[in-house]
């Protein structure tokens, strides 16, 4: 059996990276606001908003991810800000991901800005991983214009593990015999998975590093975090089974994610996100000439605890506005306040045929809502995602979705 070799392949400040891709190809001559204080997250007009993504210089001057603009000037005065554009980086996603398949036998997207590439067993085809991994940096950078870490080891934890140690722009490896010299030294908030509440609990208990956790009783650990304790014990010494798991060729629904940046707790960006999650979905739904009749929304809070709804429709649908309603009220439903670190829409019970029981009152503004998809998905094939965009994603409060 062939040594498993997993790599985690995460882009540096991928909205700000994205953004600057998108204006140098527009003028080749225009400053790389990777190069000066930058951000994405919101209009400096407004001043409202939190830091999306920020530069390396914008970081040097003290700006977090996460914190609010109005803060961020403050310390930065000539700050350059940038709203984010949710169809340039699903157009860059794609393009990454598409790159990956061509050369990994088995890749699973993570969110929109990484994923894991099982490429067990290429090394008569790629020679050895940490040198694939350095020309297939390379390549991403060369073709698509943006850099890249990438993490390699046996399994998904230590690769991701290993893609989060010094970045922008690197390679490196956290195979099971360089945990104790790599991953046991790190505080214990470092560890994948370990969320806040878990951390606080871990330093009442004595346990400050990775490696106190790796040492520690995990029977204490269980009565004190329940079953996420042992989790972390067997995370702590390198040990996850789970596969890397590929997309099937012919999905049964459709679903779209993104771990976001920062710790979102308004509700009017995260329905902002959640919208933009739904035109990608009802456009794949659509391309396929598919129609849905389950949606249910996934959250994961900061201390990495999951819940989801879902609700069934009365009819099968490939409408944007229809799966954005329904994973709105899902969402209402299912957010407790808690601050949100993942946000994920998922339809299912996808079938090639449609049979429609809208009201009488639905059925004429369901027909123009399927005619004006249509439009906008041909307006979009032709001339690119960023042809035509919802006044929700121009920065402006007024476009934000109104709240029941």
């Amino acid at each position: 059996m062939p040594k498993p070799i997993v790599f985690h392949v995460d882009v540096n400040s991928a909205f700000l990276s994205w953004e600057a891709c998108r204006q140098l190809s527009e003028n080749p001559d225009a400053a790389d606001i990777r190069l000066t204080p930058s951000i994405i997250g919101g209009r400096r007009e407004l001043r409202h908003g939190v830091v999306l993504a920020k530069s390396i210089p914008a970081s040097k001057a003290g700006i977090k991810t996460g914190e609010p603009i109005v803060h961020a000037l403050k310390k930065c005065p000539n700050l350059q800000i940038f709203p984010p554009d949710f169809s340039v980086y699903r157009v860059k996603s794609d393009a990454l991901m598409e790159l990956l398949r061509s050369y990994a036998p088995c890749v699973q997207q993570l969110s929109i800005d990484e994923a894991f590439c099982d490429i067990t067993g290429t090394e008569k085809l790629y020679g050895d991983p940490v040198s694939f991994a350095c020309k297939l940096k390379q390549e991403i950078f060369d073709t698509l214009g943006f850099t890249v870490n990438i993490g390699i080891s046996s399994n998904k934890l230590l690769a991701k593990m290993a893609s989060d140690f010094e970045k922008p722009d690197k390679v490196h490896t956290l195979f099971p015999d360089e945990i104790p010299e790599k991953m046991w030294p790190l505080p214990v908030s470092d560890l994948l998975y370990a969320g806040r509440s878990s951390v606080q609990k871990l330093h009442n208990l004595g346990i400050f590093t990775i490696g106190d956790l790796a040492a520690a009783d995990p029977n204490v650990l269980q009565q004190h975090l329940k079953s996420h304790g042992k989790e972390l014990h067997n995370y702590a010494n390198g040990i996850d089974p789970s596969p890397v798991e590929s997309e099937t060729d012919a999905p049964k629904g459709y679903s779209n994610s993104i771990t976001l940046p920062f710790d979102c707790t308004d509700r009017s960006d995260a329905k902002g996100i959640m919208l933009s999650l739904c035109e990608n979905i009802g456009a794949r739904i659509r391309k396929d000439n598919a129609f849905i009749s389950v949606v249910s929304v996934t959250i994961v809070d900061a201390d990495f605890r999951k819940t989801s709804h879902q609700t069934s429709l009365p009819t099968g649908t490939n409408i944007t506005d229809v799966i954005y309603e329904n994973a709105c009220a899902l969402f209402d439903n299912l957010w407790d306040l808690s601050p949100i670190r993942l946000i994920g829409v998922h339809t299912s019970k996808a079938s090639d045929q449609c049979y429609t029981q809208y009201s009488l009152f639905d059925t004429e503004k369901n027909e123009k809502l399927e005619k004006l998809d249509m439009a906008i998905d041909s307006i979009r094939l032709k001339y690119g995602d960023n042809a035509i965009k919802r006044a929700r994603f121009l920065g402006d409060d007024k476009t934000k979705p109104t709240e029941d």
